[in-house]
């Protein structure tokens, strides 16, 4: 299967702090992929370098076929990202953020995309109001609306479940289950373990820079994960 994430011997410092050391990581196209670890571990900055808001210290990483360093523009108009910052303009409404980023992105029948995408993340009701007035779930959902309105084959998700009610993250639950299903690729960080399992395919742990652990999902039950987790994430 062709790889959609491929990262070979990066590392990452600042300064005198390293952030990654020898990372070495396939993510198989259409997979769903969940990184665990505690907060410090690299896995922000990871996803940063796989974004290419950030280019590795050393080593090679390459979004479908594409090297970060060499084409990153390429690489954006193919990537879905989505970080602890919405990227949302308060003083819009949701249809208008939408629109903004459609034609950022030149996508041709806007309207209609909009229309699909709303109708996909539950607020169509929702959508000529200003974003001031959505709860955090709401602003939520419309950031994954943003960040798959032009149709990326890979999706970045940095802790998308944190500061949700459950009604909210049972709704981006199935929101990543249905883009899955449409063969996408997704990179899951998330602290979540339980839910991180139900939805990947293969999973990893991170600890202090390195990855210290990856398996697939089917191999192992919450319990063991919860178990493995600590046991690779304690000094």
């Amino acid at each position: 299967m062709n790889a959609a994430i491929d990262i070979q011997n990066t590392t990452r410092r600042f300064g005198h702090i390293t952030a990654l050391q020898d990372i070495n990581l396939t993510v198989p196209t259409g997979c769903v992929f969940a990184l665990f670890g505690p907060n410090g571990a690299g896995k922000t900055t990871l996803l940063r370098l796989i974004a290419t808001l950030s280019k590795p210290s050393s080593g090679d990483i390459w979004v479908n076929g594409i090297n970060t360093r060499r084409n990153p523009h390429e690489i954006r108009k193919n990537i879905g990202f989505i970080s602890h910052q919405t990227m949302l303009y308060d003083d819009l409404t949701a249809r208008e953020n939408l629109a903004f980023y459609g034609r950022m992105y030149g996508l041709q029948n806007l309207n209609i995309r909009i229309e699909e995408i709303l109708l996909t993340v539950g607020l169509k009701n929702r959508q000529r109001d200003r974003i001031h007035k959505f709860s955090r779930g709401m602003k939520q959902r419309l950031a994954i609306a943003r960040a798959i309105l032009h149709h990326p084959s890979t999706l970045l998700l940095d802790e998308p479940f944190t500061g949700l009610d459950t009604s909210a993250q049972s709704v981006l639950s199935s929101i990543i289950t249905g883009l899955k299903a449409e063969g996408r690729t997704i990179f899951l960080v998330t602290h979540d373990l339980a839910r991180g399992l139900a939805l990947a395919d293969r999973f990893g742990i991170l600890f202090q820079g390195q990855l210290v652990h990856e398996a697939s999902s089917k191999d192992i039950g919450e319990s063991e994960l919860q178990t493995l987790y600590e046991t690779k994430t304690t000094l």
